[in-house]
């Protein structure tokens, strides 16, 4: 069967109305991602040279994406890639999506590791958003990245070097389990993670991009606290005086995780608010007493 010879600008509007019909939040820029990626042109092109005919193996290409795009297949899997804090991510189904919201715990973390150099551990590192965001800002930090999955700490690795960026390195860890019996060589002055915190019921599991993740990157037991507790509980014999712990969160849980690090004996906690203006990222300050 024919492909009709369209232009771009046609292929994006018969594309954006697809999407919006299908349901999706973002119809017109998921509309431009795909024509990109299934083009080899980049956005800026396609407003340029929008009256330009599409080759049409292109135009069938596109089409195959955006019909896998409209049953709900996530963009960042279509294209294998996410940029997130200015890097361009290979992304994989064994791994979370970067999303924007995770750049507020990257910029609260940076507003505290003032020190020329030291060590951060970023904790279920997936594609390694979190570690090479920071690794990119802080050359003289050693960064290093763990998941319990063996393919996130190949995928994290494999973005580390074709970014370029070789102050961190990627290890396979159950949380600490890797970093145990603590040690002068396993203690940080930062640590950071972005762990499952959806309860097993939530209805939001069923709707959108996380119906494509793997559901052991989201879900920490009926509360969705599970993995937050653990992390509190165990960060303390990892961190140095002063050191800070750093977790994203849930949007209605950030009470329930300053309560849970006061007990735990931080100091100075306090939640941050990501571009929507929900507490998105709760912190603590380990000061240790003789």
């Amino acid at each position: 069967m024919s492909v009709e010879v369209l232009t771009f600008d046609t292929l994006l509007r018969r594309a954006t109305t697809r999407l919006q019909q299908a349901g999706s939040s973002s119809p017109r820029i998921d509309a431009e991602v795909l024509l990109s990626h299934a083009t080899g042109h980049d956005r800026t092109w396609l407003y340029t040279w929008g009256d330009r005919h599409c080759p049409t193996w292109e135009h069938a290409r596109f089409d195959a994406l955006v019909a896998a795009r409209a049953q709900g297949q996530p963009v960042a899997y279509l294209t294998g890639e996410r940029e997130f804090w200015g890097l361009r991510l290979a992304t994989s189904p064994d791994t979370l999506i970067p999303r924007p919201d995770t750049e507020t715990l990257v910029e609260a973390v940076l507003e505290r590791a003032q020190a020329p150099a030291g060590r951060l551990l970023d904790l279920g590192t997936g594609t390694g958003a979190i570690a090479l965001a920071f690794a990119s800002e802080k050359p003289n930090w050693q960064i290093m990245g763990a998941d319990i999955r063996p393919e996130a700490v190949v995928l994290a690795a494999r973005n580390a070097q074709s970014l370029g960026i070789a102050n961190a390195t990627f290890v396979a860890s159950d949380w600490f389990s890797a970093f145990s019996p603590p040690s002068l060589a396993t203690t940080f002055d930062i640590i950071v993670s972005n762990p499952p915190y959806i309860a097993a019921d939530d209805p939001h599991l069923d709707v959108g991009d996380v119906r494509f993740e793997p559901l052991s990157a989201l879900v920490a037991g009926a509360d969705g606290m599970a993995d937050l507790r653990h992390l509190i509980a165990t960060a303390r014999s990892h961190l140095s005086h002063g050191g800070w712990l750093a977790l994203e969160h849930g949007y209605q849980q950030a009470e329930l995780v300053r309560e849970a690090l006061v007990r735990a004996g931080f100091q100075s906690v306090e939640s941050v608010r990501d571009v929507g203006g929900h507490e998105r990222v709760t912190l603590g300050k380990l000061l240790i007493t003789a």
